[in-house]
């Protein structure tokens, strides 16, 4: 409320619950928003990566007394419930949510949902990609032959690339290692939501005030790093060429 006091000078003079509770509401205007600039916003729509990262919203020692996200109508937008999920990169149990999301090239969110911390990625994926085209890199929590059926009936036009599931037992270690190489560009998007944002931090209160807050952050937060084409530098590690689309031929 500190901030561009001066274009509404009676902004200070609104209390911090009665203004949080005015943004939340324009949650709905802040999406529609946040999708009328992507389309103005220089990106690739044909190249993108796909993530998840978790949402702590109760330190775990509270976890199994904490009232947060325990909703009983798990179909509604506000029953996205809290449960124990697992943080690979921390090596410990959360309770709490995870956030997926996917961003285009070179490193600018177009999507994002939120899931139960222990939905898995590949549950999760089909919501992320319902109407994309092109290329999508995941890591390996994405690799699942079922997976790659379903996308291939529903989304003919993507062609969803993720490393081997077991690393030890990688078939094609070359070919993960370059697919790991462009999937790390989400990492930095990650790196920066957390760091800048504090996403990991444990201050939620409801579904409603999280939502709204990762609107504005998705809003205010554009990160447009310069990178060559990558389709060119993938293609360059020729094995079977393949046609995704009349705009992309890809060599995987």
């Amino acid at each position: 409320m500190r901030h561009y006091s001066h274009f509404f000078p009676t902004l200070p003079q609104v209390h911090r619950t009665t203004f949080t509770r005015q943004a939340t509401n324009l949650s709905h205007f802040k999406a529609r928003l946040w999708q009328h600039w992507l389309a103005d916003t220089p990106h690739r729509r044909d190249f993108g990566l796909m993530d998840s990262l978790p949402l702590p919203v109760c330190r775990f020692a509270r976890a199994t007394f904490c009232r947060r996200f325990r909703y009983e109508d798990t179909q509604d937008t506000q029953g996205v419930r809290a449960t124990y999920g697992y943080d690979h990169v921390a090596r410990q149990t959360f309770w709490g949510l995870r956030l997926h999301l996917h961003v285009a090239w070179p490193g600018l969110i177009t999507r994002l949902t939120l899931a139960p911390a222990h939905a898995a990625d590949v549950a999760v994926a089909p919501q992320m990609l319902h109407g994309q085209e092109g290329i999508v890199i995941g890591d390996r929590n994405y690799h699942s032959p079922q997976l790659q059926q379903q996308l291939r009936q529903e989304e003919p036009a993507l062609e969803l690339l993720t490393p081997y599931k077991n690393k030890k037992r990688d078939p094609q270690p070359r070919r993960s290692a370059l697919l790991s190489h462009f999937r790390y560009r989400i990492e930095t998007v990650n790196n920066q939501l957390c760091a800048r944002f504090r996403l990991k931090q444990v201050w939620a209160r409801d579904l409603w005030h999280l939502l709204n807050r990762l609107l504005r952050i998705v809003l205010c937060h554009t990160l447009l790093l310069p990178a060559q084409c990558p389709v060119r530098q993938l293609a360059a590690a020729t094995g079977t060429t393949y046609q995704i689309n009349s705009h992309i031929a890809f060599a995987i």
